[in-house]
């Protein structure tokens, strides 16, 4: 590995567009591995830079640290990720993006009838109670009063 090859936390920090403190948190939650030189100052593989800035992004569309530490599991340390490495990645990505785009699809769609009603527990809401399905556990609003929606039997 050339010596132009690793950046200091502060390079390292400058090109990732982010604190220090950041990185020395990704760091600690497992998301960044960076070398030690003799000296014990952190150093950062330019092949890092991709990986924090796929932290980034992935955080952009609302995922978690932990969600993301999961997501970057199969990626390989020490090495720069390959083309491969990054598809084998993006497609279990793309599987859950494309979960939360059906999701918001479905409730952009039933968003009028919610809208049009303004209570949750009417027969007709189609958003969170479809069915009527709360009623079973008796009148109110069952879900802000505690009962979970997989908690009331489908009918």
């Amino acid at each position: 590995m050339r010596a132009n090859d690793v950046l200091s936390i502060g390079q390292f920090a400058e090109r990732a567009g982010l604190a220090v403190s950041a990185l020395r948190y990704y760091e600690a939650e497992g998301l960044i591995a960076p070398m030690r030189a003799p000296s014990g100052q952190r150093r950062f593989r330019r092949a890092d830079i991709r990986r924090v800035s796929f932290i980034r992004i992935a955080q952009q569309f609302g995922y978690t640290l932990p969600q993301i530490k999961e997501m970057m599991a199969g990626l390989p340390e020490g090495r720069t990720p390959t083309a491969r490495d990054w598809r084998h990645l993006s497609e279990g990505f793309r599987d859950s993006l494309d979960t939360k785009i059906a999701a918001l699809e479905k409730l952009r769609d039933d968003l009028d009838g919610c809208i049009g009603c303004g209570c949750l527990s009417l027969e007709r809401c189609q958003l969170y109670n479809v069915g009527d399905k709360a009623a079973q556990r008796g009148a109110g609003p069952r879900y802000l009063l505690g009962d979970k929606a997989g908690d009331i039997a489908e009918r």
